[in-house]
C-alpha cells in the first residue's frame, strides 16, 4: 500500500481516510491508563459489534454528546428518559441493546472501580502492567480470561473478540504489523 507521507502501516488503516490513519497513528496501541478514555474505549468497541470500527469513528463525537462526555457516574445513573432520548438520537448507533449494556456495563466498571481502586489496575493487572505483543488474531486465551471476568461481574457485549478488539485499542497487546512503522518490529 503507498502512503503519501512514506510510512508504512497495519494494512486496515485505509490510506484514503485521515480520521483512521489519525486513530492508527496516534490512539490504537498506544497504552490507556486513564479511567475515562478506558470506558470510553470499551463503550465504543461495545457499538462496534457487527459493525465497522470506520463507522464508530465518524460517529465518536456524537456518542461523546450523547454520553455525556463517556462520564461513567452520569451513563451508570441513565433513566428510561435519557435511554428513550439515546434511541432516538440519530447521531449515534441506536441498538436499544447496546445502549441498554453502555448503561450496565457503566455501573459494573464502577464496582470494578471500587474493588481495584481503578479500572486501569484492574486491567493491566492481566498482564502485570505490560503490553503483549502479537499481530494477526481475534482473540486469545488473555482475551477469553477478561471477557469471561467481565460477563461473570454482569457486563453486556464484552465477548472475546469485543474484548480482544478492546485489549489492542487500549494498548494492553500491541497488534501492529509487523512492517508497520510503530511496530515493535520496527524500532
Amino acid at each position: 500500500m503507498e502512503w503519501t507521507d512514506g510510512k508504512k502501516r497495519c494494512h486496515w488503516a485505509a490510506p484514503g481516510d485521515p480520521l483512521y490513519i489519525k486513530y492508527h497513528d496516534e490512539e490504537w496501541g498506544i497504552p490507556v491508563h486513564e479511567d475515562r478514555e478506558l470506558f470510553e474505549m470499551l463503550l465504543l468497541e461495545g457499538f462496534q459489534a457487527g459493525l465497522s470500527w470506520a463507522c464508530i469513528l465518524k460517529k465518536r463525537e456524537a456518542f461523546s454528546r450523547a454520553f455525556d462526555g463517556f462520564d461513567v457516574q452520569k451513563v451508570s445513573a441513565y433513566d428510561a428518559g435519557k435511554l428513550a432520548a439515546l434511541q432516538a438520537d440519530s447521531g449515534i448507533i441506536r441498538n436499544r441493546l447496546k445502549i441498554q449494556a453502555a448503561v450496565i456495563n457503566a455501573g459494573v466498571f464502577q464496582q470494578i472501580q471500587q474493588e481495584w481502586g481503578s479500572f486501569d489496575r484492574y486491567l493491566w493487572h492481566w498482564t502485570d502492567g505490560q503490553t503483549v505483543y502479537e499481530a494477526g488474531n481475534v482473540s486469545s486465551p488473555l482475551s477469553d480470561s477478561v471477557s469471561k471476568d467481565l460477563k461473570k461481574r454482569g457486563m453486556k457485549f464484552v465477548g472475546t473478540v469485543i474484548i480482544y478488539s478492546y485489549l489492542q485499542a487500549v494498548g494492553v497487546i500491541n497488534s501492529h504489523e509487523p512492517d508497520c512503522f510503530l511496530s515493535v518490529h520496527s524500532v
